[in-house]
């Protein structure tokens, strides 16, 4: 971009100059603009008609140039070759700066990681790191792979994954990412995923796959472009045979140049792509954002999407008068200490994160599959599991604690069941807890006069208790992938666009049949991702009336581009007709055109809709 900067100063000068009537050179100093600017024009041109047959604004634009030297109009050809380069690069410069959010992760790929190998440290490539290593990361430096630390407590900073401005603290069995940054304190991990598989390399293949260039508008602008080249030799030829005057001729070719709307689209989609970015979306194709302004129903998969996906203790109750709700909650963590399940492990660590202290291991441990945990803890048999497991030991539930984890379970919750010393001592609690800013979401899109539907393969239970805590008024539940697809078929049958909005692998095939499919892009399957058009790095589900609006927003903007560049073309036209504008200013107006509407898609970089 320096070098095409460079050029574009010293043509600017060369027409300053010739504009002063002064040369130092024993021609024209209109020629340095055309020789630098106006040869790479050409050339496209001509390589574009030879190997493709391909007619866009180049060809055009080369044709003008070409006439104007002919007639002895220096100066308008220098003008307009500068123009339209100085229009291509800040049609660069807005991609560049679009794209430049994303494109940092690639700077951001560590490149070594420190590798423990039986009590020695040996630096070596990231990229040589393998699942299973063992890494020490130091404070100031980059975390070269996704893994889980194994001791050592810090702060992280995940901006670059998360948007998070502050430092998250970490410890032992806490995630890390790669690419974010350990800040405090040193810590050694365990490698879980690497290479290609790292978050930051997934984010990486994102980055490449974003391509306005897909845009099925675009392809609609190149078949204008390609028309208007038709149009705008045939008005000049008769122009000629009436008038008899080739300079208006050579303004006609000069005014028509369909610059500004070859540039309405793609600067518009980009810009919009970069918003997208800074609100936490990567954009993988180009039309995306153009399918997502056109869709009614906005379908929600419900774990993971609408909630955080990981269950959390919500409720702990003892029914034994004299073991306190706070005693039943430490001897289930205890009792789950060792336990491999998704449910012991939740208990553990959402007791751990009432601030008490570390829950201590049981003298005996069993794993029941399918059942629970038996534990012996300071002397007395503690059974932690689902009614079968207490059954099958001989322990009872009364109606008292039955009727009251009933209620519970027709909400969708996980009930874990306590005795101690095969006596019903009370239950915990688990579910799925609602993303925090769930229901504002729901509310923004329904302003928007969007139909939020959940799209569930949970129990009818659990989705219609998260749909009336949400205002949900159209759910699904029990949804196997084809009931979703027979859903989104059917809804798109009856003129209702669909966006998909998922994170399992059981949401890909819907993700790719919908309209737009949006992957949660944080916790969500690679399978999930690479079939969705659109990836929400942080899982920040708040954003996504944002890019709703933003994609109105960028239909309107490219609309408005096309409607002016064309009303200006025209304009133009008419006056080159009636001889009021000659080429130099028929230049000007032009390419003043081509710029005001790389300005106006600019503005969709800062965009953010006025609360």
């Amino acid at each position: 971009m320096k070098k095409e900067i460079t050029l574009l100063v010293i043509s600017g000068a060369a027409l300053l100059l010739s504009i002063a009537g002064f040369s130092p050179l024993p021609f024209d100093m209109a020629w340095v603009a055309i020789i630098l600017c106006g040869i790479p024009i050409i050339l496209e041109a001509v390589i574009g008609l030879i190997t493709a047959f391909d007619i866009k604004a180049d060809v055009l634009v080369s044709i003008a140039l070409i006439a104007s030297v002919i007639i002895g109009e220096d100066f308008a050809a220098g003008e307009v070759a500068f123009i339209m380069q100085l229009g291509a690069l800040l049609e660069d410069l807005t991609v560049a700066k679009a794209r430049a959010g994303i494109e940092k992760l690639v700077h951001l790929t560590p490149r070594t990681a420190r590798r423990i190998i039986e009590g020695a440290e040996e630096i070596i490539p990231a990229e040589d790191v393998q699942a299973g290593d063992v890494l020490r990361v130091l404070p100031g430096e980059a975390i070269p792979v996704d893994g889980v630390i194994l001791s050592g407590d810090t702060s992280v900073n995940q901006a670059v994954m998360t948007g998070e401005s502050l430092p998250v603290d970490k410890g032992p069995g806490d995630e890390v990412s790669s690419g974010t940054m350990n800040q405090f304190g040193a810590f050694e991990m365990h490698a879980v995923k690497v290479g290609e598989d790292s978050s930051i390399q997934r984010m990486i293949r994102l980055v490449q796959s974003a391509d306005a260039g897909k845009a099925k508008i675009v392809g609609l602008a190149d078949r204008w472009a390609t028309w208007i080249v038709v149009i705008a030799l045939g008005a000049a030829a008769v122009t000629w045979l009436v008038t008899g005057e080739i300079i208006r001729a050579v303004t006609i070719l000069v005014v028509f140049c369909p610059c500004a709307l070859v540039l309405a689209t793609p600067t518009a989609i980009m810009a919009a792509i970069g918003n997208a970015t800074k609100h936490g979306f990567l954009v993988r194709e180009g039309d995306a954002l153009e399918r997502l302004a056109a869709v009614k129903n906005i379908t929600f998969d419900k774990t993971g999407t609408l909630t955080y996906g990981t269950p959390e203790v919500t409720a702990v109750k003892s029914f034994l008068p004299d073991l306190a709700d706070q005693q039943l909650y430490l001897l289930a963590a205890r009792a789950e200490t060792k336990s491999e399940h998704p449910l012991g492990r939740a208990i553990v660590r959402c007791y751990k994160n009432t601030g008490a202290p570390a829950p201590e291991q049981p003298q005996e441990f069993h794993m029941l599959p399918g059942r629970g945990v038996r534990a012996v803890i300071e002397g007395k048999e503690i059974l932690a599991g689902n009614q079968e497991l207490l059954r099958e030991n001989g322990v009872s539930l009364p109606e008292e604690i039955l009727g009251s984890a009933r209620t519970c379970l027709e909400e969708g919750c996980t009930v874990t069941y306590i005795s101690v010393d095969q006596t019903a001592a009370g239950f915990l609690i688990l579910s799925d807890t609602l993303r925090q800013d769930a229901a504002r979401m729901i509310a923004e899109i329904k302003n928007a006069g969007v139909t939020p539907v959940l799209l569930t393969g949970d129990h009818a239970n659990a989705a219609r208790y998260i749909a009336s805590r949400l205002h949900i008024e159209e759910v699904r539940s029990d949804c196997l992938p084809e009931d979703k697809l027979k859903w989104i078929d059917q809804s798109e049958a009856h003129g209702s666009p669909v966006c998909m909005i998922g994170d399992g692998v059981n949401d890909a095939p819907a993700l790719r049949r919908a309209r737009v499919g949006i992957a949660m892009g944080k916790i969500g399957s690679d399978i999930a991702v690479d079939a969705a058009d659109i990836a929400l790095v942080d899982d920040e589900i708040r954003e996504l009336p944002h890019l709703l609006r933003l994609s109105r927003r960028m239909i309107s903007t490219i609309r408005l581009n096309l409607t002016f560049s064309m009303t200006l073309n025209f304009a133009a036209i008419a006056l080159a007709i009636t001889g009021i504008l000659n080429p130099v200013a028929g230049a000007l107006v032009h390419n003043a055109g081509s710029v005001l509407v790389i300005i106006n898609s600019a503005f969709l970089l800062g965009w953010k809709r006025r609360e």
